[in-house]
């Protein structure tokens, strides 16, 4: 798994994709695969564009490393045969292009059973509402750093419920400037403070059901 990570941190799309061969060829569990390789790897990305080290651009490489590389762990996840627990739809908010945080809970919910529709960055609040009424997701979570795109969120929030829609889906946000009090007071269901905590109350909700 190590060789995954680095070749995702050092934005090795063939090298990324090799590696998740090999982890197959030996054995490894797709989800693990995920877990160990894909979602370390972007943890270092986020880390060195946190120490201004990388920058959005690579951010944006590093997250189609990973898509391009979870298209060789799909059709194993599958015949996997990991029990699908629900549908979510993710988007980083309007005005908003950072989605390393947003492709880690991708990653991670995808590999815990979760049909993922991943909106991408910039993604308006008429966008979230048109892609719940397409999708009929259990889940719809939004993502942002920036601090002023924050108020994006509680957007998303008001047009879901203007559209009729808001008591259908629980709302799951995330990113570094948000607190739980601020998720509350948007209308959210829950704030997720790391993309692991953010997949455990996903499979919390839909379990329930």
């Amino acid at each position: 798994m190590d060789r995954l990570k680095e070749c995702i941190v050092n934005l090795d799309f063939e090298g990324a994709q090799q590696a998740c061969r090999e982890a197959l060829a030996a054995g490894v569990p797709p989800f693990e695969v995920i877990t160990e390789g894909m979602a370390k790897g972007l943890d270092v990305v986020g880390q060195k564009y946190e120490a201004q080290e990388y920058f959005l651009s690579e951010l944006i490489v590093a997250g189609e490393v990973v898509k391009e590389s979870m298209k060789i762990l799909e059709p194993h996840l599958k015949r996997a045969e990991v029990k699908r627990l629900g549908k979510t739809v993710l988007g980083t908010v309007r005005g908003d292009l950072h989605d390393i945080g947003k492709n880690i809970v991708a990653v991670l919910l995808s590999g815990a059973g979760f049909d993922v529709i991943d909106l991408g960055t910039d993604v308006s609040a008429d966008e979230f509402v048109e892609a719940v009424r397409m999708h009929e997701p259990d889940i719809v979570g939004m993502s942002a750093l920036l601090t002023v795109t924050m108020p994006e969120m509680e957007n998303v929030v008001r047009e879901l419920d203007r559209a009729g829609l808001r008591d259908k889906v629980k709302v799951i946000v995330g990113g570094a400037p948000l607190t739980e009090e601020y998720a509350r007071r948007i209308g959210a269901d829950a704030y997720a403070p790391d993309a692991v905590t953010g997949v455990a109350i996903c499979k919390r909700w839909v379990l329930r059901e």
